[in-house]
Formats: structure tokens, sequence, C-alpha cells
């Protein structure tokens, strides 16, 4: 009896499971045609709003800035990512005034797992070790955007390479505009906005507004689903074995941080996951370094799926310089962890001396320094 009675559960749970993937597989579809929706509604605002949004981000030091900003506020560097990508295909951005936006979100994003961090804050000790360890995820990343920003400026070495690369996948007929993909895409973006601006009767602006809102709430609403229900299928199993068998090796920890991150489309989710356990003691900073650096090499999927719905050489460009500029932050400083790890035991033991310290650091870092940046760039 019992024996058909797990039987029984184990096909319900089966089924349960199949039934996320496939709600998972439509969400990714919803994704993918806000991101087409959004590039066709701002190409309906005109040539001179484009001309405006592209100014406004000339300065690339202020579009860094800008990207760090809006992640913070967000707190998902998908869905900002995402947005600039939707921008770039829309020709709303240039690629060289989009990437520094992309650097920064990769900054912004790391604000998550410091925030869970402060869970700990009325225990000393389980504050300190959380603390020490989600802020290593911001200093890999603040100290790849010191190496790579003024090489890009001078160079355009990220922006160069990706352009190489996305020639060919942009060529693929799949990819392509007159692919299957592309055309499964752009169907019912079409047909909502033939319904706008025929049979609604109304100015082309005006049917802009309404497309961009649409795509904006599905954007959001189906992103935000998928990292909920991807969590549900997939978290609850990989902590069973994150001691045990992941992070006694850094490839693997590293390996595990980049697939868990491309299947639950958030490396702010996948980052906090591991700081209740830095303050329980039972993972280290230097067990933790290499998961983290996986997962900013698997948080370029969303941005690289966003890219192919646009079926835009650009956008492709855009999320490919995602991917490098991750990449060869992980090949620089997996090699010399002790520089990020040094300076994250530093900050940490300052912040300890005060825990106040620890809530003006992620004010300032986040939100303070970044918004008072561009604030002041209006009077130069």
């Amino acid at each position: 009896m019992g024996h058909i009675a797990g039987k029984s559960f184990r096909s319900e749970s089966n089924a349960h499971s199949l039934i996320k993937a496939v709600i998972a597989v439509f969400l990714v579809y919803l994704f993918l045609v806000s991101i087409r929706m959004m590039g066709v509604s701002f190409k309906m605002f005109g040539k001179n709003f484009a001309e405006i949004l592209i100014n406004s981000t000339t300065n690339r030091l202020v579009g860094l800035f800008i990207g760090v900003l809006a992640t913070s506020i967000i707190q998902s560097s998908s869905t900002v990512t995402s947005i600039v990508v939707g921008l770039v295909g829309g020709g709303m951005l240039t690629v060289a005034n989009a990437v520094p936006i992309i650097m920064g979100a990769n900054i912004g994003t790391s604000v998550t797992n410091t925030l869970v961090s402060l869970g700990h804050i009325t225990r000393k000790e389980e504050f300190e070790r959380a603390f020490h360890g989600a802020i290593l995820h911001d200093h890999f990343n603040v100290l790849t955007v010191l190496v790579l920003f003024p090489i890009e400026i001078f160079t355009g070495f990220l922006q160069k390479s990706a352009s190489f690369c996305a020639k060919y996948v942009i060529g693929v007929e799949f990819i392509s505009g007159e692919g299957l993909f592309s055309k499964a895409i752009g169907a019912p973006v079409n047909i909502l906005k033939e319904y706008i601006t025929t049979g609604l009767c109304i100015s082309k602006i005006t049917a802009g507004i309404i497309m961009i809102s649409v795509s904006f709430v599905v954007l959001f609403v189906s992103l935000s689903l998928i990292v909920k229900i991807m969590r549900s299928m997939m978290l609850a199993k990989v902590e069973t074995f994150f001691d045990k068998y992941v992070f006694r090796h850094g490839f693997l920890s590293l390996l595990l941080g980049l697939l868990l991150t491309a299947f639950v489309q958030s490396s702010s989710v996948t980052t906090s996951l591991v700081v209740p356990l830095l303050g329980a003691g039972i993972l280290t900073p230097v067990q933790v370094f290499p998961y983290m650096m996986g997962a900013n090499i698997g948080t370029t999927v969303t941005a690289m799926l966003a890219a192919l719905a646009t079926a835009s050489q650009p956008a492709v460009v855009v999320a490919f310089v995602h991917l490098f500029f991750n990449s060869i932050g992980v090949m620089i400083w997996y090699p010399l962890k002790k520089i990020p790890l040094k300076i994250s035991d530093l900050i940490s033991a300052y912040c300890m001396s005060n825990r106040r310290n620890a809530v003006i650091y992620i004010l300032m870092i986040f939100f303070i320094l970044p918004a008072l940046l561009i604030f002041l760039n209006r009077f130069f």
C-alpha cells in the first residue's frame, strides 16, 4: 500500500514539474515578445526622441552610473540589460553608449546579496561572515569595471570583439528577421501594433506610449515569474548538496553558479542563496568566490535571449559585450582572487567596528554616489 502511495506521489510530483516547465517556456516566450515590442514601440516615437535619448548617455562615465543606480533600484541586472538590449535593437541607444550601462548593471546587481546579509545584523559573528562574503561579489564587479572600462574607452576592444562574433550569429536564418524564431516572436507584436494604430484610431506617439507600457509590464511580470518558477524547481534540490559536493572544488563551484543562474535567470537570487550559508559558517568567502563569478557569466544568458529576439545585429553585439566582459573578469580575478578577498576582508572589518557603517556602505556605493555623479554631470 505504501509502495503504491509513494509511486502516486512521485507521479504527481513529476506532473507538477512538467506543468511548471511548460509554464516557464511560455513565460520565456512572453519575455522575448516584450523585448521585440519594446524595440518596435520606441521606433514609433520618431527620430527626435532617439536623438534625445542617445545624447543623454553620450558621457560614458554617466552611463556607467546609470547602470549601477537603475539596477540597484530594480534589483535585477537581467531586467536592466534586457531593456538596454531592447533600446539598442530599436535604434534608441548606440552600442558604444550601451556598453557602460551594462558594466554598471553588473555592479548594481550585487546589491541584493549585500542587502540579504543585513538579515544577520543583530548577530555580530554571523553578520561579519555573511557581510564579508556578500561584498565579495561587489568588489569582483567593481574591480572588473576598473580594469575593463578604461580599456574599452580607449580601444573599443569589447565592442570590436563582440561585433566580430555577432556577424556570424545574426546571419543564421533561424535567428535573422526572416527566420521562424524571429517570426514567432514578431507575430503577436505586429498584431498588437496593427490593432492599436488602426483599430483605436489614435496618434502614432500615443500608440507608442501604449505599446511601450504593455512591453514593460510584460517584461517585468514574465521575468519575475520565470525567476519564481525556476527557483521552486531548482534551488530546493541544489541546497541539499551545496557543501557536501560542490564547494569543495573551485571549478565545480563556478560551474554551478553559471548553470544555476542561466536556469533561474537571476544572479541576485543565486548569489543571495549562499549568504545564509556564509552567515552560519558552513561556507567561507574563498569557497563562494568562484560560485559568484560563475553567476556573473550565467546572467548573460538573459541579455543574449533578449538580443536574439530583436533580430538586430547591434543588440546582439551588446549581448556579446556583456558575455565577454563577465568572462574576462573571471579570467583576470580568479587567479588573482587574493586581491578582492583582501579588499572585502578590510572593508568588512571596518564595517564591523560599527555595524551602522555597513548600511552606510550600501547606501553610498549603490545609491548616493551614483545618483550624485549623475546629477552633477548636468552642470559640467
